[in-house]
C-alpha cells in the first residue's frame, strides 16, 4: 500500500515515516520545509533503510498535487500539514485559517478526482475546549463529548476541518476517515536520529526545555502558576511521538467506511513541573525557568480517555514520562554535534 503524508518531513510525520516504512507501507511525503529540515530525509532512510519519494511542495497547491497523484499510485493520504502553535494562532489567526483550511481544502479536491478515499487526519485534543467537571475533578474527555467550543484559533481549524471531513463523507459514502485527537506529543526516536526541533523561538514546552538544556536559551518560562491544578501549573496528557506514530498504523490497519475518531493519549496528566522535574532527573540536568503570565488561549488541564482507541484499533501507549523526556534529550544532544 502507496500512502502519501503531508507534512512528512516534521515531528510527528517524520515518525510515522519510520514506522510506516518498517511495516512494509511505501511512502510518498509532500513538505514545504517551512517547519522542518531536508535532512530528515536522510535519517528516516538510515533508520529503516528503505528510500522515500519526496516533493517539495505546499499542499495548497492543487497542480502540486496532482502531479503527485498522476506520478503515484496513492492508496491512502495521511494529513500532518498544518500550522500547530496555540500562542502564534492567536496573534496570527488569519495565517492560521487560510493555511490549515486551504490546505484539506486542496488535498481532499485532488484525493477526489483521483479516485483516492482513504485518509487519516492530524487533529488536536483541544477541539474539546474545556473539561467538565464533576465534584471538582477534572473528567477525562471522550470521543462523544461536545466540541467546537474551543479557545484559540489553531483548535479552531482543527475543528473546521473535522467537520470538512464529516460533510465530504456526506456527499462521498465512498470515504474513509479516521480523526485521530492528539494529546501532547513529546519524545523521540530512541535512537536519536529523529526529534522535535522546530524553527525559531519553541511554542511548546519539550522544544523549549530542550533548547534550555542545549544552552540555546538561559532560562524556560513557565506560563501560569496559579491554575487549579496540583502545584498550580498547566497539566495536559503527554504521549510518546512513537507511541503516537504507531497509532497511525493501526488506524490504516482498522481504516473502514465513514468518519471514525479516536483519543490518542495515556490518560494520565502530568503538569509543567512534573516534566521538568523528571527531565531534570532521568537526564541528571539542572534546567533553570521563571514563572511568568498566562498565555492566552491556554486551558488548566486536559487528558484523555483512549479506552475506544485500545477497544477499536487495539492502539495503546507503552512508552513513560521518563521515555519521553530521556529519549528527547538523547535526540537533542545528537542534533549538536
Amino acid at each position: 500500500m502507496k500512502i502519501l503524508v503531508t507534512g512528512g518531513t516534521g515531528y510527528i510525520g517524520s515518525h510515522t515515516c519510520v514506522e510506516l516504512l518498517n511495516n512494509d507501507y511505501e511512502v510518498v511525503i509532500i513538505d514545504n520545509l517551512e517547519n522542518s529540515n531536508i535532512g530528515v530525509l536522510d535519517k528516516i532512510k538510515q533508520l529503516t533503510g528503505k528510500d522515500i519519494k519526496f516533493y517539495e511542495n505546499d499542499c495548497r497547491d492543487k497542480e502540486a498535487l496532482r502531479k503527485i497523484f498522476s506520478e503515484n499510485k496513492i492508496d491512502a493520504v495521511i494529513h500532518f500539514a498544518g500550522y500547530k502553535a496555540v500562542g502564534e494562532s492567536v496573534e496570527k489567526p488569519i495565517k492560521y485559517y487560510e493555511n490549515n483550511i486551504q490546505t484539506t481544502l486542496s488535498l481532499l479536491e485532488v484525493m477526489q478526482e483521483y479516485n483516492c478515499n482513504r485518509i487519516v487526519f492530524s487533529s488536536t485534543a483541544t477541539v474539546y475546549g474545556r473539561p467538565e467537571e464533576k465534584d471538582g475533578k477534572v473528567l477525562p474527555f471522550k470521543e462523544i463529548d461536545k466540541v467546537g467550543d474551543t479557545e484559540n484559533p489553531y483548535a479552531t481549524t482543527k475543528y473546521f476541518i473535522e467537520r470538512i471531513l464529516k460533510d465530504t463523507y456526506i456527499s462521498n459514502n465512498n470515504l474513509e476517515v479516521v480523526i485521530l485527537r492528539y494529546f501532547n506529543p513529546i519524545g523521540a526516536h530512541e535512537s536519536g536520529l529523529i526529534g522535535e526541533n522546530p524553527n525559531g523561538r519553541p511554542n511548546n514546552l519539550m522544544p523549549y526545555i530542550l533548547k534550555v538544556a542545549n544552552k540555546e536559551l538561559p532560562y524556560l518560562n513557565i506560563f501560569g502558576n496559579d491554575y487549579n491544578t496540583k502545584d498550580g501549573t498547566g497539566v495536559r496528557d503527554y504521549l510518546h511521538v512513537v507511541d503516537l506514530a504507531k497509532g497511525h498504523i493501526k488506524a490504516l490497519e482498522h481504516i473502514k467506511n465513514g468518519v471514525n475518531i479516536y483519543n490518542l493519549g495515556t490518560g494520565i496528566g502530568y503538569s509543567v513541573l512534573d516534566i521538568v522535574n523528571t527531565f531534570e532527573k532521568v537526564n541528571n540536568i539542572k534546567l533553570d525557568y521563571k514563572i511568568t503570565e498566562r498565555r492566552k488561549g491556554d486551558i488548566a488541564e486536559y487528558f484523555s480517555d483512549p479506552t475506544k482507541a485500545l477497544n477499536e484499533l487495539n492502539w495503546k501507549a507503552e512508552k513513560t514520562i521518563e521515555d519521553m523526556c530521556r529519549d528527547s534529550y538523547n535526540f537533542i544532544k545528537n542534533f549538536k554535534k
